[in-house]
């Protein structure tokens, strides 16, 4: 598996529109194998708002979702000609070859492994949330074992029970994978190689992110050093020629360093495209010991328990992730800042915090606002 890495703005994504056909390149080609089909993740999520979502998965193989619409249309006329049941039978011979009677039960597998229920399969994709419409789309790139596999940011958007369901699928995926990713951890349990976009070139690496990180950190370091040591030489050269050129004895070791000099390339170390930005929070007061403590903490929504005797404590320099399900969270957080009651239970901040929240849902700040 491949995860090609660069800056915002190097054109990774763009690359990835070269390799699988929607732009074309202003220089060079790409070659795929006969018969190889390539699969691609979809980034829009409104693309297929009257379809079924069991049949937009399949859509992923484009041609037996072509096949299955002729089969459709020929059954469905209303007088069936000879020349049809030979359509038809031609259509069931390609179609048995492409699995297609295991279609429906490998796309509803592919959805449950990334978290979307039975109860929605056969529902229209206006009608899903937007976290399970990335899982839809995610699935139909995944469907009917691609050759070529290019998924850009497969993660964003996924629940954490997602993310560690597609690491399983694609570590035992045979097939190629090229993947764009922000998700470093995703990248180190995934990827065999690194393709790095940086320098204007791409530079293959093997390993994972963190074996890419250490190797181009040391690339570079050794490339400065070995020009840090020819400059030194040309330095030394032209203070020598500076010295003896216009000396009678010494002249022609003078041309014989100025040819060595000429000889010498220190090659050019372009600024990389990669920007690091640093973000600092200076707190208002120097913080205690106390930061938070909730204690026996429920909530039931609608007649569901989604928080359950929740107990906690946060001191100075603790770091905390909460994991598990999405509105279980969520509730505990609106909880916390405010927003919503518990119905059993209490916490209390320390008298020396100050608390900011950023929500899942943040669409309220934009009312009004031009989105797009």
């Amino acid at each position: 598996m491949l995860r090609l890495i660069g800056a915002n703005g190097a054109g990774k994504s763009t690359f990835l529109k070269i390799l699988s056909g929607e732009i074309e390149p202003q220089e060079g080609h790409v070659s795929v194998g006969k018969d190889e089909r390539i699969a691609v993740l979809k980034q829009d999520h409104y693309a297929y708002e009257d379809e079924k979502v069991l049949d937009v998965v399949i859509m992923g193989h484009t041609r037996l979702h072509e096949i299955i619409q002729e089969k459709d249309e020929i059954y469905a006329k209303g007088e069936f000609t000879e020349e049809d049941g030979m359509r038809a039978a031609e259509l069931e011979g390609e179609f048995a070859e492409l699995n297609g009677w295991e279609a429906e039960g490998d796309a509803a597998t592919l959805l449950r492994g990334l978290g979307v229920s039975d109860d929605v399969h056969d529902k229209k994709m206006s009608e899903l949330s937007e976290a399970d419409r990335v899982k839809v789309l995610l699935a139909q790139a995944l469907f009917g074992n691609p050759d070529i596999l290019l998924l850009d940011e497969p993660t964003n958007g996924l629940d954490i029970q997602a993310i560690r369901w597609l690491e399983e699928f694609l570590i035992n995926f045979e097939n190629t994978v090229i993947v764009v990713s922000h998700d470093r951890n995703f990248l180190n349990n995934v990827c065999t190689h690194i393709a790095d976009l940086d320098f204007e070139k791409i530079t293959l690496y093997v390993g994972n992110y963190d074996f890419w990180y250490e190797s181009s950190q040391l690339a570079l370091k050794m490339q400065q050093e070995q020009n840090k040591k020819k400059e030194e030489k040309v330095k030394e050269l032209k203070e020598f020629i500076a010295r003896f050129s216009a000396n009678a004895s010494k002249s022609r070791q003078a041309t014989s360093r100025k040819k060595l000099l000429d000889k010498i390339d220190i090659e050019d170390i372009k600024p990389s495209s990669r920007k690091y930005p640093y973000i600092a929070f200076t707190p208002e007061r120097e913080i205690g010991n106390d930061l938070l403590e909730v204690k026996n903490l429920s909530k039931t929504i609608d007649g569901k328990k989604v928080l359950n005797n929740v107990t906690f404590r946060l001191e100075k320099d603790d770091k905390v992730a909460l994991l598990g399900d999405d509105f279980a969270v969520t509730t505990l957080m609106k909880i916390l800042m405010g927003e919503m009651e518990p119905d059993e239970g209490e916490y209390k901040w320390g008298v020396t915090t100050s608390q900011s929240y950023f929500p899942k849902d943040n669409s309220e700040f934009f009312e009004g606002s031009d989105k797009t």
